[in-house]
């Protein structure tokens, strides 16, 4: 049952029901414009926990349960968890779902994990590799800041261009029925290099990639953006948002009506000087989940294209002076 579209898409002969979606996120993010949205909002920042690196393996144990719980199913009914976060090894995810005893496939893309983890869950199950899988991703401040850049002690300013991590998790449990709304395709993205070495313009290092995917993605489906209700980036934030325009504009594109941006809508700047926006792999994956699922579960939005995007770099490369290459993965959902 070949189930591929064009180049780099794959089109769902039944679509891939979102049976639950949850979301926790971090006292800032609670403050933000979505706040009301979000299942749980934590006043610690510390969960509880000795480091920030505990914090947010609590942070995505709990999120998991959560949804596991709204789907109405026990643990042992998952039978495989697609699982990731920003850290090395992916220590938040391995050490967070660790006790929850359920496969994992442990996946690393940057910001744009959450994309990620619902195409690949969407695949397992309309595959037939299992009734319901639980897609899911976290990021954390503080232990991000540790991760990337600075410790928080050192107190270092921030240019106009920077994001600001989220702290949050979001998960969404997938089936074959039962949800209001469903995944029915995906495209799935490449790397893109343009050659930029500012990690702390994640937006400009990203926007290519966004550009490229949802221009594949029109290209694949034959679609034009006035076929989705909205097209959402994970964080580009205010700086990538620009570029992104501009790169579509030149394809012959013109997304301005339908695009919207999680790391725009997660803090008010004004507000919370987060400067460009949100960022984190907890960014988009929250926000789908608390802000996104429900609209198109209520039948305001009929089909939206889901975009997280990601910057592949590590202390590593950078510090060896590499560029900051991007990616990003494309999920269409539509309600039902």
């Amino acid at each position: 049952m070949d189930q591929t579209k064009g180049k780099q898409s794959i089109e769902f002969q039944e679509g891939v029901h979102i049976l639950s979606g949850a979301s926790i996120v971090g006292k800032k993010e609670g403050e933000g414009p979505l706040g009301s949205c979000f299942d749980l909002i934590g006043e610690d920042p510390m969960f509880g926990c000795q480091t920030w690196e505990d914090a947010e393996s609590t942070l995505q144990k709990e999120t998991a349960q959560l949804a596991i719980g709204k789907a109405k199913l026990e643990k042992w009914q998952i039978r495989t968890i697609f699982a990731g976060d920003l850290l090395a090894q992916s220590i938040a995810s391995s050490f967070g779902i660790m006790d929850l005893e359920i496969p994992v496939y442990g996946l690393y893309g940057a910001c744009s994990t959450m994309g990620e983890a619902l195409s690949l869950g969407a695949m397992a199950v309309s595959g037939g590799f299992g009734e319901y899988v639980l897609s899911i991703t976290s990021s954390h401040f503080g232990s991000a800041e540790k991760e990337f850049r600075f410790p928080l002690e050192y107190g270092n300013q921030r240019p106009l261009s920077a994001t600001w991590t989220v702290t949050g998790s979001g998960a969404c449990v997938l089936g074959k029925k039962g949800g209001k709304a469903r995944i029915t395709g995906l495209t799935t993205g490449k790397i893109i290099d343009y050659g930029l070495k500012d990690s702390l313009n994640m937006g400009a290092c990203m926007a290519p990639a966004a550009c490229d995917t949802i221009y594949q993605n029109l290209m694949d489906f034959n679609r034009s953006p006035g076929d989705y209700d909205r097209i959402i980036t994970g964080d580009l934030g205010e700086v990538g948002q620009r570029i992104l325009f501009d790169l579509m504009a030149e394809k012959g594109f013109d997304i301005k009506k339908q695009h919207m941006d999680c790391g725009i809508e997660i803090f008010d700047n004004a507000a919370q000087d987060t400067h460009a926006g949100g960022s984190g792999c907890g960014c988009s994956a929250a926000t789908f989940a608390s802000y996104i699922l429900p609209k198109l579960e209520k039948g305001e939005w009929k089909r939206i294209l889901f975009v997280p995007t990601g910057a592949l770099l590590s202390k590593v490369s950078f510090n060896e002076g590499q560029s900051v290459p991007g990616i990003a993965q494309a999920v269409v959902v539509e309600h039902c």
